[in-house]
C-alpha cells in the first residue's frame, strides 16, 4: 500500500474528523472509503454516459430505419 500526503482546509479535515469519530472509524479509513466511493460515482456516470450516447445512436438507426419501412408500407406498387 502506498501512502500520500494530502492538504486540506481546516473546515474539511475538522469536519472529516467530526464524522469519522461518529461513525467509529479512523479518519484513514473514512478517506478511504470517501475516495472509493467518488470513484465509483464517477466510473458510473462515465458508464452512463456512454450508454446514453450508445442509445442515441440506436434511436437515431431505428428512426431512419423506421422511416424506410414507413415509404415501404405507404408505396403502393409493393
Amino acid at each position: 500500500m502506498t501512502t500520500i500526503s494530502i492538504r486540506l482546509p481546516d473546515n474539511v479535515l475538522n469536519e472529516v474528523d467530526k464524522i469519522a469519530k461518529e461513525l467509529n472509524v479512523p479518519r484513514t479509513a473514512y478517506l478511504r472509503q470517501a475516495i472509493l466511493t467518488m470513484n465509483s460515482k464517477v466510473k458510473e456516470e462515465r458508464r452512463r454516459a456512454r450508454v446514453m450516447k450508445l442509445s442515441r445512436r440506436v434511436r437515431k438507426e431505428s428512426m431512419r430505419i423506421n422511416a424506410e419501412f414507413s415509404e415501404v408500407e405507404h408505396d403502393p406498387g409493393f
